[in-house]
């Protein structure tokens, strides 16, 4: 339904009252603009929640995760202000599940 090339992966916690707008200027902020066909992932301070804003060439959906038990397993600021994925690691990381072994990490 909505095609996804790129995952990129921010290591700085966003709050998680932002709509929409505020997400994409958050995209803009981290990554210099939205690509069509990317999703950009973002974490709260806890872990434990996740947004994904994607771009799907003509518009951008929003998306939200919540784990009730643990957090997810995100990249600290040490290794760079972002990060590439691969559709495997995202699968394993929107699980709540460890997946930096899941493949080469794709920092910029």
């Amino acid at each position: 339904m909505i095609r996804i090339d790129q995952i990129w992966l921010a290591t700085e916690p966003m709050d998680m009252r932002a709509g929409p707008d505020t997400a994409l200027a958050r995209v803009v902020q981290v990554f210099g603009e939205a690509q069509p066909h990317t999703a950009y992932l973002f974490t709260n301070k806890r872990g434990n929640r996740m947004k994904v804003l994607i771009h799907d060439g003509l518009g951008i959906w929003l998306c939200a995760r919540r784990l009730h038990k643990g957090k997810f397993h995100w990249l600290d600021r040490v290794h760079g202000k972002q990060a590439i994925l691969d559709e495997t690691q995202l699968q394993v990381l929107v699980q709540g599940l460890p997946w930096r072994h899941m493949g080469p990490i794709n920092r910029l």
